[in-house]
């Protein structure tokens, strides 16, 4: 998606006449919604100097401009693009990352992180050409056309109030083979920066390439489940962006500092769904293993260590290996103190207090985590805690950080990968089941493909239309029990709605989430958290509805099967309030949870019809 599309020579006139900002904001406002202030400004500074550098007759009228071109599958979004012909008559296009900097620092022993003043304080973030290195690349992988149409893509960074100087932080050797690929251009490089456009652009294309490019198929998200051989043979199969680049420098500095000095550090990763907390974990896990470390990957949830054990088996890693380097989050009970040089836990929000099958081991997986480890990275999101018993939160680790003295770092992921990059979907997600009011309270940009649909059989059918890839599966709140004769025979229909009616996921697979035949079955919550489809189709049963007023929730209607809500009555008797804000919070996350699993889209189907006619009018709005 592109916010701003015209031709240089419309650009450089809406310039001139000082209608830019205002062009850019009302088509910012129509695609993606409101805008803060310091952003329009930053436009109108920005404007101005990129004018000055195009105004040049050898940079043709007729070469394509566009302002805030979104990156496939991310919510990110490159400030500024030209495209045309080369000298050659091939199609070019110089992708430009502007910045208002005018001062940075080196950051020693992380790859591509400077600082600079963001937001008030100095901060790390990736070197500028990293960046937009990074962003170039990301087009090139998941936009099919500049691929299959061979369209250059020439990246490079313009710090326009910045002025370097002979033995600038940002030049420095360490930062060259970034900026060899996307060259830097400061405050008096202005020349430098014409003459860059001018080598790949000299005849216009009147926008052609930028809608081509607009237009363009994108190919499918490759998904962790299944580029993890891949990734642990060492290949790099995915790019890290901004945060998610700077938490995985800022794990590997921590875990190399602990291998060395053997003083115990925790890292704590906060992050909704999509922001590839799962990526940088994998990552992070391969890395710290050919450094030699002896590390390990831990989930509570064992539906995705299934997955990734059925997807890695047969190959040349043997069950045993695979089986010690992803455990379950109670394996530690037992463990010596820095018995590991790094543990990294995903879904930390799932971890218990006790381990064991009757939770009767153990004294607390948090403690006994970090006990075991000199490095510990915790990946996290308190919007997915879906259980009673789900006991891992920031501040149970802030906790046992102080009882072992462990030196602490905290940081957030924002960029969202999954849902098509749709920040605006989630945060309307957020808003929509009243989880916190969000900016996005009035819609989001429709990338994503969500909708509600009319009944639960017209739902199936969706799905079954879009598992061409064993990429699309139904899922359902907790609602309706496991037939005991049925829980191995998908031929007994456990959800029955009307005349519609089905099988919950069999127990005699680890694997529904991969399994071929799967689709014909409904997975829960503990089948799915922890992993992506391409497309997933929600039935929201009566434990959530809407009174015309709020949404509610109601642990009574969740089925007697279900184990994440046990307890909750006893509770209830003894203190009610506390109660109903416990299976209020644990109901609404679960549906969260459900509701971004897919890629490129969820469709949702109520049992209320009052709920079913609220989605429908938020929708709408």
């Amino acid at each position: 998606m592109i916010v701003y599309e015209a031709t240089k020579a419309e650009f450089v006139d809406s310039v001139f006449s000082g209608s830019i900002t205002d062009e850019i904001y009302e088509m910012y406002q129509q695609k993606i919604g409101k805008s803060g202030k310091s952003q329009i400004m930053s436009w109108e500074n920005s404007m101005q100097y990129m004018y000055r550098v195009l105004e040049d007759k050898e940079i043709p009228d007729d070469c394509g401009v566009a302002i805030e071109f979104t990156i496939p599958t991310t919510s990110k979004r490159i400030d500024f693009i030209i495209t045309g012909l080369n000298q050659f008559q091939d199609d070019s296009v110089v992708i430009i990352e502007l910045k208002q900097w005018s001062e940075a620092y080196k950051v020693d022993g992380k790859d591509g992180v400077v600082k600079t003043i963001l937001g008030g304080g100095l901060r790390e973030t990736t070197h500028p050409s990293y960046q937009v290195w990074s962003y170039a690349s990301l087009i090139k992988n998941f936009n099919q056309t500049v691929d299959e149409d061979e369209i250059g893509l020439y990246p490079c960074a313009y710090l326009h109030n910045y002025d370097f100087d002979d033995d600038d932080p940002l030049t420095d050797e360490i930062y060259k083979p970034y900026f060899d690929e996307a060259p830097l251009y400061g405050k008096r490089d202005a020349l430098k920066l014409r003459n860059f456009i001018k080598k790949y652009i000299k005849y216009g294309d009147n926008s052609d390439i930028l809608i081509r490019i607009d237009n363009g198929k994108i190919r499918p998200s490759k998904k962790l489940q299944d580029t993890l051989s891949s990734m642990l043979d060492g290949n790099k199969e995915f790019i890290m962006i901004d945060e998610q680049k700077i938490a995985y420098e800022l794990a590997v500095k921590m875990a190399r500092e602990s291998y060395l000095d053997d003083k115990k550090r925790v890292l704590i990763v906060e992050g909704g769904p999509g922001t590839g907390k799962s990526v940088v974990a994998i990552n992070l896990l391969v890395d710290l293993m050919a450094d030699d470390m002896l590390s390990l990957y831990v989930t509570k949830n064992s539906a995705p260590r299934n997955v990734f054990f059925e997807k890695l088996k047969g190959g040349k890693r043997s069950l045993s290996y695979l089986k010690n380097l992803f455990k379950g989050s109670g394996s530690f009970t037992t463990s010596q103190s820095n018995e590991f040089d790094a543990i990294i836990v995903d879904e930390a929000h799932r971890l218990n207090e006790k381990s064991g099958l009757f939770s009767n081991l153990g004294e607390n997986q948090v403690k006994e985590i970090i006990n075991a480890s000199k490095f510990t990275v915790f990946f996290i999101d308190k919007y997915q805690k879906i259980s009673l018993k789900d006991y891992g939160s920031v501040e149970a680790i802030y906790e046992f950080c102080e009882f072992f003295d462990a030196e602490v770092e905290h940081i957030k992921l924002e960029s969202q990968f999954r849902c098509n990059g749709s920040d605006g979907y989630l945060s309307w997600l957020n808003d929509v089941l009243e989880i916190e009011e969000t900016a996005n309270f009035d819609g989001f940009d429709f990338d994503y493909d969500f909708r509600v649909i009319d009944s639960p059989s017209e739902l199936k059918n969706l799905i079954f239309e879009k598992n061409t890839d064993n990429n699309a599966r139904l899922l359902a709140g907790y609602c309706w029990d496991w037939i005991k004769e049925g829980k191995n025979n998908t031929d007994i229909h456990d959800i029955v709605i009307d005349d519609f009616s089905m099988s919950w996921n069999l127990g005699n697979s680890d694997t529904w989430a991969i399994d071929e035949d799967s689709v014909n079955e409904v997975g829960c919550i503990h089948t799915s958290q922890g992993l992506e489809f391409d497309y997933v189709g929600v039935i929201i049963g009566e434990d959530m509805r809407f009174d015309g007023e709020n949404i509610v929730t109601d642990f009574n209607e969740r089925a007697k099967t279900d184990k994440s809500l046990f307890g909750i009555k006893k509770m209830y008797k003894e203190n009610p309030n506390e109660a109903l804000e416990v299976a209020d919070e644990i109901i609404k996350n679960t549906y969260r949870t459900l509701m971004t699993r897919g890629m490129k889209g969820c469709y949702v189907y109520c049992e209320d019809m009052m709920l079913q006619s609220y989605l429908n009018e938020r929708l709408r709005r």
